[in-house]
């Protein structure tokens, strides 16, 4: 019949696409990290970013999050809780040299630096 084709069928067995998350071994969303990097902003750093920037961040932020977990699953073993609180996690970050990740500041002045001229 004119116009229509029939598609070859290949031997070949059909490649199922992985995530990058998955091909990276990572729970966190790298696709999501990408995109949320890639915002369109103000300071237009996001044309300078390499392929593996989301991947290593979203294994960055995997590697800490695990890590808080850990220790609030240990902090609440040992108030004999089966179950993390947030309060075994703000126990936790209280107590712990992560907690300065989550400050604030994110610009410190600091006295004696020099001042550069636009």
């Amino acid at each position: 019949m004119p116009g229509k084709r029939r598609r070859q069928h290949s031997h070949r067995p059909k490649k199922h696409s992985l995530s990058r998350s998955t091909r990276a071994e990572l729970q966190f969303p790298v696709s999501r990290v990408d995109r949320l990097l890639r915002e369109d902003r103000e300071d237009r750093y996001f044309q300078r970013l390499s392929w593996s920037t989301p991947v290593f961040l979203a294994g960055v932020m995997e590697y800490l999050t695990a890590n808080i977990l850990d220790l609030a699953g240990k902090e609440a073993y040992n108030h004999r809780k089966t179950l993390i609180t947030p309060e075994h996690v703000q126990t936790v970050m209280d107590s712990n040299h992560l907690s300065h990740i989550f400050e604030d500041d994110t610009n410190p002045q600091v006295d004696g630096m020099p001042r550069f001229r636009k």
